[in-house]
């Protein structure tokens, strides 16, 4: 990762000022207090895998507030961010929800007034996710911010295990292989945080996470040409019948959402150009179509034109 500032060598008098004055450079609006009189320390490194950035910051105990009107100010509102713990202990404040984490938990923050405590020594890695990517599987983050996803959930220390790796690695990957590194991981945290949802939610909630952890599950084994809803009902632990009444009660069939979701994984590859180089045909096994002619069917029906129709229509335009 690249460092992008250190109070390493700076006065300690001005290493909090300093520290402050490049978080505004970079455009972190928040609005921060020290919690000790002593020496202030921090670092911060970043880098960029696939769609995904990262930032690992090191720092002494402080409150970080984000008020409405610096959100106002915030340059991607697609973004949500994910923040994995990996030393000293964090507070989070948001939606009314109050949380903990230690080394090894992973917390969602979204957009939205906020409020965090760190003590000294605190370590962590914050991801910049695509909202689309929790949304359409979790819905609102309103359900999830501020939830700690603990370490104890195997499915969280995978997480950590499985990011630290790809930071380490991320030299000896090609575009693609990091796109889809990135992209991997990111499923990972879906299906984690649909995991410790499912924990502790009111019986009247509890059809609501079954789907949530249905939809994880599929964004995971969108490849697999075998998934199909008894397979699906079968991962998640209920009933094909059941599996099935709770995807109607939201007003969605379950073969309509696996194919929906492939087709729109297809789409989103076909105009990707760090894998323009590969058939259409590949693309399509890829996402779990068992042949190229039933993918081009299905995807003409629903995008209206060819599968290489698609591909070729910004480079059209471009020209």
């Amino acid at each position: 990762m690249q460092t992008l500032f250190s109070t390493a060598g700076a006065h300690p008098r001005d290493g909090f000022k300093r520290w402050r004055e490049t978080l505004f450079d970079l455009g972190a609006l928040f609005e921060q207090k020290r919690l000790d009189d002593g020496p202030f320390d921090a670092k911060i490194e970043a880098t960029v895998i696939g769609s995904v950035a990262m930032y690992r910051v090191s720092q002494d105990a402080q409150r970080i507030e984000t008020t409405g009107k610096m959100l106002r100010s915030w340059a991607d509102e697609g973004a949500v961010v994910v923040t994995l713990r990996l030393a000293g202990t964090t507070t989070i404040d948001q939606d009314g929800r109050s949380s903990v984490q230690r080394p090894g938990d992973f917390v969602v923050i979204d957009q939205r007034p906020s409020v965090a405590t760190t003590s000294a020594g605190s370590v962590s890695l914050s991801l910049e996710l695509p909202r689309e990517r929790l949304v359409n599987t979790l819905w609102s983050t309103r359900r999830y911010t501020a939830l700690t996803v603990g370490s104890d959930l195997a499915s969280a220390a995978l997480v950590t295990t499985y990011f630290h790796e790809l930071i380490r690695v991320q030299h000896t990957l090609s575009p693609d292989a990091a796109a889809r590194m990135a992209s991997i991981g990111t499923d990972l945290i879906v299906a984690s945080i649909a995991e410790r949802m499912a924990r502790e939610v009111p019986r009247a909630l509890h059809g609501t996470v079954v789907v949530q952890r249905a939809k994880a599950y599929v964004e995971a084994h969108l490849g697999d040409p075998t998934l199909d809803p008894p397979k699906l009902a079968a991962a998640v632990g209920v009933s094909l019948r059941r599996l099935q009444e709770l995807f109607h009660a939201h007003g969605q069939h379950i073969s309509d959402w696996i194919w929906e979701r492939r087709l729109e994984a297809a789409a989103k590859r076909l105009t990707d150009p760090g894998v323009r180089h590969l058939p259409i045909g590949t693309l399509a096994y890829g996402c779990g179509f068992a042949s190229q002619a039933h993918f081009s069917r299905r995807f003409k029906h629903r995008y209206g034109m060819t599968p290489s129709e698609y591909r070729t229509a910004p480079l059209l335009k471009a020209s």
